[in-house]
């Protein structure tokens, strides 16, 4: 998957999304901003995306170390 490629920058993506999916919430029960169907759900949605975009970022980065290590080995034989 070429998103993953750039593993720092799908973390981060994930930091933001898992950040946004927080402080909405935080900022409608302070009625900062206005409850509603809406954007209860795209907080719940950008919380559960975050989670998700964080957790194949790591596997793919660990995905790639291993791949290099393996590489490295094969030619020390």
């Amino acid at each position: 998957m070429m998103f993953f490629e750039n593993t720092k920058r799908a973390f981060a993506i994930a930091v933001f999304l898992m950040l946004f999916g927080v402080v909405m919430p935080f900022l409608m029960v302070i009625r900062l901003v206005e409850s509603t169907f809406f954007l209860n759900f795209l907080s719940f949605g950008a919380s559960v995306l975050g989670m998700l975009v964080g957790v194949m970022a790591v596997a793919m980065r660990n995905v790639g170390r291993r791949t290099k290590d393996s590489e490295d080995d094969y030619y020390k034989k």
